[in-house]
Protein backbone atom coordinates (compact mmCIF):
# COMPACT_ATOMS: atom_id res chain seq x y z
CA UNK A 1 0.00 0.00 0.00
CA UNK A 2 1.05 3.87 -0.74
CA UNK A 3 -0.62 5.13 1.90
CA UNK A 4 -3.29 4.63 4.58
CA UNK A 5 -6.54 5.75 5.05
CA UNK A 6 -9.89 5.92 6.87
CA UNK A 7 -13.21 6.32 5.78
CA UNK A 8 -15.78 8.00 8.16
CA UNK A 9 -19.49 8.02 7.37
CA UNK A 10 -21.95 9.84 9.25
CA UNK A 11 -25.07 8.70 8.21
CA UNK A 12 -28.12 11.07 7.02
CA UNK A 13 -26.38 14.55 7.10
CA UNK A 14 -27.58 17.25 5.04
CA UNK A 15 -24.72 19.79 3.43
CA UNK A 16 -25.89 22.70 5.29
CA UNK A 17 -25.58 20.99 8.64
CA UNK A 18 -22.12 19.67 8.06
CA UNK A 19 -21.40 23.31 7.16
CA UNK A 20 -22.99 24.88 9.59
CA UNK A 21 -22.96 23.15 12.81
CA UNK A 22 -19.63 20.80 12.95
CA UNK A 23 -17.50 23.91 13.84
CA UNK A 24 -14.17 21.20 14.36
CA UNK A 25 -14.63 20.32 10.57
CA UNK A 26 -15.07 23.73 9.21
CA UNK A 27 -12.15 25.05 11.82
CA UNK A 28 -9.75 22.71 9.99
CA UNK A 29 -11.39 24.19 6.83
CA UNK A 30 -10.36 27.09 7.55
CA UNK A 31 -6.85 26.69 8.30
CA UNK A 32 -5.91 24.48 5.53
CA UNK A 33 -5.35 21.54 7.32
CA UNK A 34 -9.06 19.80 5.71
CA UNK A 35 -10.54 20.43 2.62
CA UNK A 36 -14.50 20.24 1.62
CA UNK A 37 -16.46 19.79 -1.29
CA UNK A 38 -20.00 19.19 -1.89
CA UNK A 39 -21.04 15.42 -2.58
CA UNK A 40 -23.82 14.08 -4.17
CA UNK A 41 -25.16 10.52 -3.43
CA UNK A 42 -26.72 8.10 -5.63
CA UNK A 43 -30.44 7.71 -6.35
CA UNK A 44 -32.37 6.03 -4.77
CA UNK A 45 -30.65 8.28 -1.52
CA UNK A 46 -31.69 5.68 0.85
CA UNK A 47 -28.84 4.16 3.24
CA UNK A 48 -28.58 0.95 2.06
CA UNK A 49 -28.15 1.69 -1.29
CA UNK A 50 -25.98 4.29 -1.07
CA UNK A 51 -23.60 2.15 1.17
CA UNK A 52 -23.30 -0.31 -1.69
CA UNK A 53 -22.30 2.03 -4.32
CA UNK A 54 -19.83 3.93 -1.98
CA UNK A 55 -17.90 0.82 -1.62
CA UNK A 56 -18.34 -0.50 -5.51
CA UNK A 57 -18.55 2.88 -7.22
CA UNK A 58 -21.72 1.42 -9.06
CA UNK A 59 -25.22 2.73 -9.17
CA UNK A 60 -28.35 1.06 -7.73
CA UNK A 61 -29.49 0.16 -10.48
CA UNK A 62 -26.39 -1.75 -11.76
CA UNK A 63 -25.58 -3.39 -8.42
CA UNK A 64 -29.17 -4.18 -7.17
CA UNK A 65 -29.83 -2.96 -3.68
CA UNK A 66 -33.01 -0.90 -4.27
CA UNK A 67 -33.39 0.00 0.09
CA UNK A 68 -33.23 -1.18 3.15
CA UNK A 69 -35.10 -3.99 2.11
CA UNK A 70 -33.49 -5.29 -0.07
CA UNK A 71 -29.76 -6.53 1.52
CA UNK A 72 -27.44 -9.08 0.26
CA UNK A 73 -24.16 -9.89 -0.43
CA UNK A 74 -22.91 -8.36 -3.91
CA UNK A 75 -21.45 -9.55 -6.13
CA UNK A 76 -19.15 -6.74 -7.95
CA UNK A 77 -15.51 -5.76 -6.96
CA UNK A 78 -15.48 -3.23 -4.24
CA UNK A 79 -12.75 -1.38 -2.06
CA UNK A 80 -12.30 -4.17 1.29
CA UNK A 81 -11.72 -6.91 -2.07
CA UNK A 82 -9.36 -4.73 -3.94
CA UNK A 83 -7.04 -3.69 -1.05
CA UNK A 84 -7.05 -7.37 0.12
CA UNK A 85 -5.93 -8.37 -3.74
CA UNK A 86 -3.32 -5.67 -3.25
CA UNK A 87 -2.12 -7.23 -0.04
CA UNK A 88 -3.52 -4.81 2.35
CA UNK A 89 -5.36 -5.45 5.70
CA UNK A 90 -9.02 -4.04 5.87
CA UNK A 91 -11.05 -3.44 8.57
CA UNK A 92 -14.68 -2.00 9.38
CA UNK A 93 -17.17 -0.71 12.33
CA UNK A 94 -20.51 -0.48 11.34
CA UNK A 95 -24.11 -0.87 11.07
CA UNK A 96 -24.51 -4.83 9.69
CA UNK A 97 -26.07 -4.05 6.61
CA UNK A 98 -22.04 -3.55 5.75
CA UNK A 99 -21.11 -7.19 6.76
CA UNK A 100 -23.88 -8.36 4.23
CA UNK A 101 -22.90 -6.90 1.40
CA UNK A 102 -19.06 -7.18 2.07
CA UNK A 103 -18.42 -10.02 3.70
CA UNK A 104 -21.58 -12.73 4.72
CA UNK A 105 -25.21 -12.80 4.04
CA UNK A 106 -27.10 -13.38 6.60
CA UNK A 107 -25.86 -11.46 9.40
CA UNK A 108 -25.53 -13.94 12.38
CA UNK A 109 -25.50 -12.04 16.10
CA UNK A 110 -23.21 -14.20 17.19
CA UNK A 111 -20.32 -15.24 14.54
CA UNK A 112 -21.17 -11.62 12.53
CA UNK A 113 -20.76 -9.24 15.86
CA UNK A 114 -16.50 -9.11 15.83
CA UNK A 115 -14.29 -11.03 14.03
CA UNK A 116 -10.63 -11.29 12.93
CA UNK A 117 -10.25 -13.36 9.57
CA UNK A 118 -6.92 -12.65 8.61
CA UNK A 119 -7.24 -14.68 5.35
CA UNK A 120 -10.51 -13.11 4.51
CA UNK A 121 -10.44 -11.77 0.67
CA UNK A 122 -12.84 -8.67 2.09
CA UNK A 123 -13.02 -7.28 5.90
CA UNK A 124 -10.17 -8.63 7.97
CA UNK A 125 -11.42 -7.40 10.96
CA UNK A 126 -15.50 -6.51 11.23
CA UNK A 127 -17.27 -4.93 14.39
CA UNK A 128 -21.03 -4.50 13.70
CA UNK A 129 -24.32 -4.06 15.18
CA UNK A 130 -27.76 -4.32 14.02
CA UNK A 131 -29.72 -1.79 15.85
CA UNK A 132 -32.42 -4.64 15.99
CA UNK A 133 -35.53 -3.04 17.52
CA UNK A 134 -34.81 0.13 16.29
CA UNK A 135 -37.69 3.33 16.25
CA UNK A 136 -38.51 6.36 16.84
CA UNK A 137 -38.93 5.76 20.66
CA UNK A 138 -35.70 3.64 20.60
CA UNK A 139 -32.72 4.59 18.79
CA UNK A 140 -30.78 1.76 19.46
CA UNK A 141 -27.57 3.52 18.08
CA UNK A 142 -24.18 2.77 19.70
CA UNK A 143 -22.30 6.02 21.33
CA UNK A 144 -19.96 7.19 18.71
CA UNK A 145 -17.17 7.66 21.04
CA UNK A 146 -17.17 4.05 21.62
CA UNK A 147 -17.56 3.25 18.09
CA UNK A 148 -14.10 5.85 17.11
CA UNK A 149 -12.29 4.14 20.15
CA UNK A 150 -13.29 0.51 18.92
CA UNK A 151 -11.48 1.73 14.68
CA UNK A 152 -8.65 3.62 16.30
CA UNK A 153 -8.27 -0.11 18.75
CA UNK A 154 -8.69 -1.92 14.89
CA UNK A 155 -5.81 0.74 13.65
CA UNK A 156 -3.36 0.04 16.74
CA UNK A 157 -4.15 -4.07 16.94
CA UNK A 158 -4.07 -5.46 13.39
CA UNK A 159 -2.04 -2.14 11.64
CA UNK A 160 -5.36 -1.41 8.85
CA UNK A 161 -4.30 0.22 5.69
CA UNK A 162 -8.13 0.68 5.43
CA UNK A 163 -10.63 1.02 7.65
CA UNK A 164 -14.53 2.59 7.42
CA UNK A 165 -16.69 3.42 10.18
CA UNK A 166 -20.06 4.45 9.82
CA UNK A 167 -22.82 5.83 12.42
CA UNK A 168 -26.64 5.71 12.72
CA UNK A 169 -27.15 8.34 15.38
CA UNK A 170 -27.54 11.69 13.36
CA UNK A 171 -29.82 9.95 10.36
CA UNK A 172 -31.85 8.40 13.68
CA UNK A 173 -32.02 11.97 15.35
CA UNK A 174 -32.71 13.20 11.88
CA UNK A 175 -36.23 11.05 11.64
CA UNK A 176 -37.00 11.41 15.31
CA UNK A 177 -36.83 15.10 15.76
CA UNK A 178 -36.16 16.21 11.78
CA UNK A 179 -33.12 19.30 11.31
CA UNK A 180 -34.43 22.33 12.11
CA UNK A 181 -34.56 22.05 15.85
CA UNK A 182 -32.77 21.79 18.95
CA UNK A 183 -32.30 18.69 19.46
CA UNK A 184 -30.74 17.92 16.11
CA UNK A 185 -28.35 21.13 16.55
CA UNK A 186 -27.09 19.63 19.71
CA UNK A 187 -26.24 15.93 18.34
CA UNK A 188 -24.29 17.64 15.43
CA UNK A 189 -22.41 19.76 17.78
CA UNK A 190 -21.92 16.48 20.47
CA UNK A 191 -20.40 13.98 17.13
CA UNK A 192 -18.49 16.79 16.00
CA UNK A 193 -16.79 17.24 19.40
CA UNK A 194 -16.10 13.77 19.65
CA UNK A 195 -14.92 13.20 16.51
CA UNK A 196 -12.51 15.62 16.48
CA UNK A 197 -10.00 14.04 19.09
CA UNK A 198 -9.63 11.06 16.94
CA UNK A 199 -9.25 12.93 13.85
CA UNK A 200 -6.34 14.36 15.17
CA UNK A 201 -5.01 10.72 16.39
CA UNK A 202 -5.41 8.85 12.86
CA UNK A 203 -3.99 11.84 11.32
CA UNK A 204 -0.86 11.28 13.78
CA UNK A 205 -0.93 7.51 13.11
CA UNK A 206 -0.33 8.24 9.45
CA UNK A 207 -4.08 7.94 7.90
CA UNK A 208 -5.50 10.00 5.57
CA UNK A 209 -9.01 10.80 6.60
CA UNK A 210 -12.22 11.02 4.76
CA UNK A 211 -15.40 12.21 6.50
CA UNK A 212 -18.94 12.14 4.74
CA UNK A 213 -22.33 10.72 4.91
CA UNK A 214 -24.01 8.60 2.86
CA UNK A 215 -26.90 10.96 2.42
CA UNK A 216 -28.66 14.25 3.33
CA UNK A 217 -32.07 14.48 4.98
CA UNK A 218 -34.60 16.82 4.24
CA UNK A 219 -36.75 19.03 6.87
CA UNK A 220 -39.60 16.46 7.56
CA UNK A 221 -36.58 13.80 8.12
CA UNK A 222 -37.01 12.07 5.13
CA UNK A 223 -34.54 11.55 2.02
CA UNK A 224 -34.39 8.67 -0.83
CA UNK A 225 -35.76 11.26 -3.53
CA UNK A 226 -33.67 13.69 -5.52
CA UNK A 227 -34.49 16.92 -3.12
CA UNK A 228 -30.99 18.50 -2.71
CA UNK A 229 -31.53 18.10 0.96
CA UNK A 230 -31.66 14.58 0.27
CA UNK A 231 -29.28 14.08 -1.87
CA UNK A 232 -26.65 16.66 -1.26
CA UNK A 233 -24.19 16.12 1.59
CA UNK A 234 -20.16 17.18 2.33
CA UNK A 235 -17.14 15.78 1.75
CA UNK A 236 -14.24 16.27 4.20
CA UNK A 237 -10.87 15.46 3.33
CA UNK A 238 -7.12 15.90 5.27
CA UNK A 239 -4.57 14.88 3.40
CA UNK A 240 -1.93 15.70 0.96
CA UNK A 241 -3.47 14.51 -2.50
CA UNK A 242 -4.39 17.15 -5.39
CA UNK A 243 -8.42 17.68 -5.41
CA UNK A 244 -10.69 19.71 -7.75
CA UNK A 245 -11.67 23.39 -7.19
CA UNK A 246 -14.12 24.13 -3.78
CA UNK A 247 -17.36 24.43 -6.08
CA UNK A 248 -16.75 21.01 -7.62
CA UNK A 249 -19.79 18.88 -6.73
CA UNK A 250 -18.24 15.20 -6.31
CA UNK A 251 -20.57 12.24 -7.43
CA UNK A 252 -20.45 9.49 -4.59
CA UNK A 253 -19.34 7.06 -7.10
CA UNK A 254 -15.98 8.75 -7.29
CA UNK A 255 -15.58 7.66 -3.49
CA UNK A 256 -14.18 3.96 -4.28
CA UNK A 257 -11.74 4.97 -7.32
CA UNK A 258 -10.43 7.91 -5.51
CA UNK A 259 -9.68 5.70 -2.19
CA UNK A 260 -8.18 3.07 -4.14
CA UNK A 261 -5.74 5.38 -6.25
CA UNK A 262 -4.83 7.25 -2.73
CA UNK A 263 -4.06 3.48 -1.41
CA UNK A 264 -2.36 2.32 -3.99
CA UNK A 265 -4.63 -0.60 -4.77
CA UNK A 266 -6.40 -1.04 -8.42
CA UNK A 267 -9.57 -0.10 -9.71
CA UNK A 268 -12.18 -2.38 -10.60
CA UNK A 269 -12.93 -2.38 -14.29
CA UNK A 270 -16.36 -2.01 -12.83
CA UNK A 271 -15.74 1.52 -11.30
CA UNK A 272 -16.13 3.82 -14.18
CA UNK A 273 -15.96 7.46 -12.30
CA UNK A 274 -12.73 8.87 -12.19
CA UNK A 275 -11.14 9.81 -8.80
CA UNK A 276 -11.33 13.60 -7.76
CA UNK A 277 -7.74 12.82 -5.84
CA UNK A 278 -4.68 12.35 -7.53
Amino acid sequence: MNRKLLLIVLDGVPWRNFRRLFGNLEGWVDTGEARVWKLRAVLPSISASCYASIHTGVAPAEHGCTGNGNVFRLSHADIFSQVRGAGGVTGAVAHSFWSQFFNRHPFDFVRDVEYDEPDSDTINHGRFHSMTGYGPANQMTPSDVDLFGTLTSLCLRFGLDYGMLHSCTLDSMGHRFFHDCQEMDHACLVMDEMLAPFITRWRQLGYEVIVTADHGQDARGHHGGRDPLQQETALYYFGEGQGPEADTVIDQLQLAPTILTRLGAPVADTMKAGAFLT
